[in-house]
This record gives C-alpha cells, sequence and structure tokens, in this order.
C-alpha cells in the first residue's frame, strides 16, 4: 500500500459565506466517513490562513526566519488529506470525490516517498 497526500488548494481573500461553506464541509465529512470506511483514510486537517505561516531558510551557518507563507501567489494550500491505497489510479479515485467536493478547489495528488 502507498500514501498519497491530497492538497487542497484554496483561492485568496474572505472565506465563503456559512450558506456556501456548510454544505461543502458537511459533504466533506461525509467522503471522509466514506474512505475510513473503506480504509484508505490516514488524516486529515485544515490549515490556518498563509499570513499565521512561518518559514525558516538557512543561510549558511544563520538561519532565517520570515512571518507569512514561503510565496505569493493568488492561492494558498488550504487543507490536505492523507490516504493509503494500493496504486495512483486508486488515489486519483478518491481524488476525484474530494475535487467535486469542494467544487471549484484544486486537489494535487502526490506520493509520498517509500
Amino acid at each position: 500500500m502507498n500514501q498519497y497526500l491530497l492538497s487542497i488548494y484554496q483561492p485568496d481573500g474572505v472565506i465563503p459565506e456559512p450558506e456556501v461553506l456548510e454544505p461543502i464541509m458537511r459533504d466533506l465529512q461525509a467522503l471522509n466517513e466514506e474512505m475510513q470506511a473503506a480504509g484508505v483514510w490516514v488524516f486529515a486537517a485544515g490549515l490556518h490562513p498563509p499570513e499565521t505561516a512561518t518559514v525558516l531558510k538557512a543561510h549558511g551557518d544563520e538561519v532565517l526566519i520570515t512571518d507569512g507563507p514561503f510565496t505569493e501567489g493568488k492561492e494558498h494550500l488550504g487543507g490536505f488529506t492523507v490516504i493509503q491505497v494500493e496504486d495512483l489510479d486508486a488515489a486519483l479515485h478518491w481524488a476525484r470525490r474530494l475535487a467535486k467536493v469542494l467544487r471549484n478547489l484544486s486537489v494535487e495528488v502526490r506520493p509520498f516517498q517509500s
């Protein structure tokens, strides 16, 4: 079994209104429960906004610490799910389901190195 990271990217800006967000969160909870029942769900979490990030980068013997996201962009990593499945096709199956639940948000699928 291989583990895959399903990264969820969302646009920067205001959080959607509750009437938009609540059905998505309900559907996401249902999908998480389905993945758990199927035995593929390992871990999932949402992240605080990118401005809460702290980035560290080594320069020689010094480590530079910077507040905020590493890159400026129009979207950011908003959350993720880790699944354990047989192969990429199985990972893509669950990622498709996740993308449908999250509607217009992008989902990136990446395998963990063994």
